[in-house]
């Protein structure tokens, strides 16, 4: 059989790079007479970069602005097309905070090293530069952004001419109960009083992208991604595109899915999100319709923890979804030991397989 392994990240725990190699090398030990195609996607949140970079390019590690001022080392990754990747959370994330998000980290993190990025990305040449969003720690709007661009005209003018895709799954608006502020600052740190001032200045600071943009960009789909680096992305001339389907694209996951038997998928929390158009469902749907050379390949989901009920994942077409957890014995174990987990949870369902050459 010809498997494809081609998880997303699994939150904090695993990048989906390293999980794609878990279940390889866990499949593997159970059936090594197998064809395995590893290619590990995001949907443009941490771990962007890596995922592109483990297929093609040129890895650039960059000194920019961290979230709070101090210096951080970001990789971006150029290709031999002009075409720059960058993920906003290698300069901007939660995990470059040094500790943990309080109301003070979210009302100070800004997105000026992404700016940096950005900047270093046109003293390169690039005629096409893609920002995956996700992962933040900030909620500016995107005003550090612009602010390293030179301010509004200024930005805009640098980025005339250039294809800025901005890549992200989240469609959430800038403002109001389902903003940037309001869902996503108390992930940051934000208290409910952080949360109403962050969206009051939000408030302010999308007029000036509104005026830039010549538009309302605050109620359009993503503004609210990254604390609002979408919007300030939006008001540039970008233009949103889903962060499963560039990364699918720049792979060439088509054309894996259609030459597979198998799709083996996988992330941190399989639940009803994930239906919702994340890397998991929308790899499903290529592989039901595309896979095993125009038939249609089986997928299965192999996650940290799996939310849905039975009658759920048969609903949405997934054949069989296996948790980590489950073989782990606990929560805790499956998180501070999850890489090996995964390789004995992948051994397992390939062990099935093995004997009835399907799900078990």
């Amino acid at each position: 059989m010809r498997i494809l392994i081609a998880p997303d990240s699994f939150g904090d725990t695993m990048s989906a790079v390293v999980a794609a190699r878990a279940i390889a090398r866990g499949w593997r030990a159970a059936r090594d007479g197998d064809e395995l195609v590893v290619a590990p996607q995001s949907d443009g949140g941490p771990g962007f970069v890596d995922v592109l970079a483990s297929r093609f390019g040129t890895v650039i590690a960059e000194p920019v602005s961290g979230p709070l001022g101090a210096g951080v080392i970001a990789r971006w990754l150029l290709d031999d097309a002009s075409t720059a990747y960058i993920e906003c959370a290698q300069a901007c994330g939660l995990h470059q905070l040094g500790g943990t998000p309080t109301p003070r980290t979210a009302t100070a993190a800004d997105t000026r090293g992404v700016g940096e990025l950005v900047a270093a990305a046109l003293a390169r040449g690039a005629e096409r530069i893609v920002v995956g969003l996700g992962g933040s720690a900030t909620t500016d709007g995107g005003a550090g952004l612009v602010e390293a661009l030179g301010g509004g005209d200024r930005a805009r003018e640098r980025l005339r001419g250039v294809d800025l895709v901005v890549a992200s799954d989240v469609e959430n608006p800038l403002l109001g109960p389902s903003g940037a502020a309001a869902v996503f600052g108390p992930q940051k740190g934000a208290d409910p009083e952080t949360v109403e001032l962050l969206e009051t200045r939000l408030a302010h600071w999308a007029q000036v992208l509104s005026a830039l943009a010549d538009r309302d960009v605050a109620d359009e789909p993503g503004a609210g991604a990254a604390g609002g680096l979408g919007a300030a992305l939006l008001a540039l001339g970008g233009t949103r595109v889903s962060g499963a389907t560039v990364v699918a694209e720049a792979t060439g996951l088509a054309a894996e899915v259609a030459a597979a038997d198998l799709v083996v998928t996988g992330e941190g929390k399989f639940d009803a999100q994930t239906l919702r158009g994340k890397v998991v469902a929308a790899l499903h749907e290529a592989a039901s319709t595309i896979g095993a050379r125009g038939a249609g390949a089986p997928t299965i989901v192999l996650a940290g923890q799996v939310a849905l009920g039975p009658d759920e994942i048969r609903a949405a077409g997934v054949a069989a979804a296996y948790a980590i957890v489950d073989i782990a014995g606990s929560v805790e174990v499956a998180m501070n030991d999850a890489e090996n987990q995964l390789v004995a949870l992948a051994t397992s369902v390939a062990s099935d397989f093995r004997a009835a050459d399907g799900p078990g």
